[in-house]
């Protein structure tokens, strides 16, 4: 009974951290989630929905950092991570919605939660990109 409670916990922690990287990678997540739907429904089959969709996501993720790596003006910078960290907070704020709507009575907490939780997921999705676009200096 116990090794089920902690095999139980340690699913729980697992879907966590799943959920939280694909809340921080919802652009590109998106994007090759919808490229598969699309691949399927024209009949490419499972196998090729789902290389299809992997491909696209890769695809946008490079592009993001390629983007934000070649863009010179702060501007501009600005707002390519806005468009990488702006799903990210939408996708955590849904996460934590979801998760504290039954543990937390208050619409008040449970709003303030919400807000925390999609500022910590785009501001970790903003540092994400920043750490994967900078350059690796050697001496």
């Amino acid at each position: 009974m116990i090794v089920l409670m902690l095999m139980t916990v340690v699913l729980l922690a697992g879907l966590c951290v799943l959920a939280y990287t694909l809340a921080v990678y919802a652009l590109p997540f998106m994007l090759g989630v919808e490229a598969a739907r699309w691949a399927y429904a024209s009949g490419s089959g499972l196998i090729g929905a789902g290389l299809v969709g992997l491909i696209a996501g890769a695809v946008a993720y490079g592009l993001l950092i390629v983007l934000f790596m070649a863009v010179r003006p702060p501007i501009l910078r600005l707002a390519v991570a806005l468009v990488f960290a702006a799903p990210a907070a939408v996708a955590g704020y849904a996460l934590i919605h979801g998760l504290a709507r039954e543990a937390v009575p208050s619409e008040v907490w449970r709003m303030i939660f919400c807000l925390i939780g999609a500022g910590v997921t785009g501001l970790s999705a903003l540092m994400r990109l920043v750490a994967t676009a900078a350059p690796i200096h050697r001496r």
